[in-house]
């Protein structure tokens, strides 16, 4: 990606934003750092999840018996303690992937690999056709998550489900993007979306083995439209039939046994030659424009020209629902949980109801939660889905700690046509505007959501920002990024209330004495995932398209990182590095936690795409994983050398 569109607000409104509260709220009371316990409970926060996996067969849908496994193997795993006893590793600028002494990382599953041993193999000149990628691994891999299968073997045989957030136009063509066809696009689409594959441990290492689950979800994949938006809405009329995913970043599990993948930059993909051009006041505040991030495919493919075919783009910005035991199962776009920039979709519960949240990324945006009207299973059981009836609200944080979910219901406060809205469908396909109109709070990147699953308290980072801040800000403006730690009112995640505080402000104490890290410094937090022992995994993502990082104050830090934070005590230790130029993104385990599952998307972005170090790219060069020349996004396997849990 040409820059990092996070770093431009396209939010208009006036609403307060999250730095001028913080400031306020700094004033009034301390940052906590940890002091957290709690019984330990199920994988899933709230113990209904666990519960219900007695009554899995009941679902619907393909695949059932290996769903059922995985309910019952994961979901209800009783977590168990996992203090952090490796020892740290220094920050780096190396191009490898440095984990703990005791510890081996495994490159696993790189951009290419054929799902099956008969599919055609990956060429580091990139003249793979756009028909190959569509049997191989896809591009720049994000959110990721294991599922078992079979009853004896989950530790060590299962699917595993990864995003494909976007493709590099240098990497992927073997003359980047100096002439645009149709059969490039097709094969940037093809690069895009969702990797399904079977894997085993043999003993040794982790394989790919040949399966009939095994398989992708691009950007030319039949989609289905569910919930208040359908097909007929006269703003999702368009000149093709509905297809693909597109950027496909953060994700969450759900308890009946599928995936959700966010869509978050989509806007990026569209553009026009059309000089006359000028984006709606609706196009704007998503970031449309003629321009885009200069893919240029709407040169080669009409379905991407804004001005021919503007409906197209509200098509996306959906969760997507994925069904990874069913290959014949159609992805489910569920627009009650609107149409934002999706960094994710963390699934929780509430005495048996699916609560979702998700973060909308981009600098200025929202917090967002959908609480399911009826209960999951009682949904399943009548052959519905749980994500497709429900309230979306978006969250407003008060500077006395406190805060409440707006919801965002046609014919209430603003949201009504006299407010701008035919019905609740344009209000979902019109979220962010809806969320400016209730009064929601602006934040610094709000990304990766997470849930403790001792203490049901949740968690989002904060990337970085520039909304400014009022003088009692500890930051002007916010390279480093936090993490934000709130309680629904009472444990309850219906309720329409919360407590919040700072968990964490990153960076280095050394350029901010406001830094509270208790332990090894980091900056730019991303992807969070709790285990379920209580130890929050954090991944950074320092921007590598905006210069001047030693004036940011991030000379000390290094490459990207991957980083351990016991719950309970507030300590953090960096338990990885990655190479030059990555992002580090995308976290999980085998039930038995012996295994974990990280991606490292992107090695040498924003630096020549291969070749030698030059003096404005002396150190950020990358030719990782394979030294081909050719740098790959992949998984990294980690596995202790004792057959230990992972972080002990």
């Amino acid at each position: 990606m040409p820059y990092d569109p996070e770093w431009t607000s396209s939010n208009p409104s006036d609403n307060p934003a999250f730095a001028d509260i913080v400031a306020s709220r700094l004033s009034r009371r301390s940052m906590l750092a940890g002091g957290l316990s709690a019984a330990a409970v199920t994988f899933f926060a709230g113990g209904a999840f666990g519960a219900s996996s007695a009554s899995a067969a009941t679902r619907t849908g393909g695949g059932s018996a290996a769903r059922d496994a995985f309910v019952k193997r994961v979901v209800g795993r009783a977590a168990a303690a996992s203090p952090l006893g490796f020892k740290a590793v220094p920050a780096g600028t190396d191009d490898t992937v440095v984990v703990p002494n005791g510890y081996t990382a495994q490159v696993f599953i790189p951009w290419g690999t054929p799902l099956q041993s008969t599919g055609p193999a990956w060429k580091p000149d990139g003249s793979n056709t756009a028909a190959d990628q569509e049997q191989q691994v896809g591009s720049h891999h994000d959110a990721m998550y294991f599922f078992p299968l079979g009853e004896d073997d989950a530790n060590t045989h299962g699917l595993l489900v990864l995003n494909h957030e976007y493709t590099d136009t240098v990497l992927s063509y073997p003359d980047g993007d100096a002439e645009l066809t149709p059969e490039k696009v097709n094969k940037a689409l093809a690069g895009h979306g969702v990797t399904v594959v079977e894997i085993e441990f043999d003993g040794t290492e982790w394989v790919v083995i040949d399966s009939d689950l095994s398989r992708r979800i691009t950007g030319l994949t039949p989609v289905e439209f569910s919930g208040p938006v359908t097909l007929d809405h006269p703003a999702l009329q368009s000149n093709n039939d509905p297809m693909g995913t597109l950027n496909n970043c953060g994700g969450g599990i759900t308890p009946w046994g599928t995936f959700l993948t966010g869509e978050e930059n989509w806007n990026g993909y569209f553009g026009t030659t059309d000089e006359e051009f000028e984006p709606t006041d609706e196009q704007a505040r998503y970031g449309l424009d003629a321009v885009g991030f200069e893919y240029r495919w709407h040169e080669a493919d009409p379905r991407f020209d804004i001005s021919v075919n503007p409906n197209e783009a509200n098509r996306f910005g959906w969760v997507v629902e994925i069904d990874p035991m069913d290959p014949a199962a159609m992805p489910v776009k569920r627009t009650a949980l609107g149409r934002i920039k999706h960094e994710g979709a963390l699934v929780s519960d509430a005495d048996g109801r699916a609560v979702v949240y998700c973060g909308d990324d981009q600098d200025g945006e929202y917090l967002y939660k959908f609480v399911s009207t009826t209960p999951w299973q009682e949904a399943i059981d009548a052959g519905n889905s749980p994500l497709d009836e429900g309230v979306l609200y978006v969250a407003r944080f008060e500077d006395d700690g406190t805060g409440e979910w707006l919801p965002l219901i046609f014919g209430e406060g603003p949201l009504t046509q006299n407010g701008g809205f035919a019905d609740q469908a344009d209000v979902l396909i019109r979220t962010r505007e809806a969320a400016d109109k209730v009064g929601a709070t602006s934040l610094d990147r709000p990304e990766w959501v997470a849930e403790n699953p001792l203490t049901g308290d949740l968690f989002v980072t904060l990337t970085n920002g520039t909304q400014g801040a009022n003088p009692v800000n500890p930051r002007e403006k916010n390279p480093y990024g936090h993490i934000l730690r709130w309680t629904e009112s009472g444990g309850d995640k219906t309720a329409t209330t919360f407590d919040w505080d700072i968990f964490v402000l990153a960076g280095d104490p050394e350029y901010d004495p406001e830094v509270n890290i208790n332990g090894d410094i980091f900056g730019s937090p991303d992807g969070l995932w709790v285990d379920p022992a209580g130890v929050m995994w954090i991944q950074t993502d320092i921007s590598n398209s905006a210069q001047g990082l030693e004036e940011r104050g991030y000379d000390n830090i290094g490459n990207n990182m991957m980083l351990a934070a016991d719950l309970a005590t507030g300590e953090i230790k960096r338990f990885l590095v990655g190479p030059r130029g990555c992002e580090v993104t995308g976290v999980h385990t085998t039930p038995d936690r012996t295994t974990m599952f990280v991606n490292i998307q992107h090695p040498g972005e924003s630096t020549p795409a291969w070749g030698e170090a030059t003096p404005e790219a002396p150190t950020a060069v990358s030719s990782w994983p394979d030294g081909s020349g050719r740098p790959r996004s992949a998984t990294v396997v980690i596995r202790k050398d004792d057959g230990g849990i992972i972080g002990s």
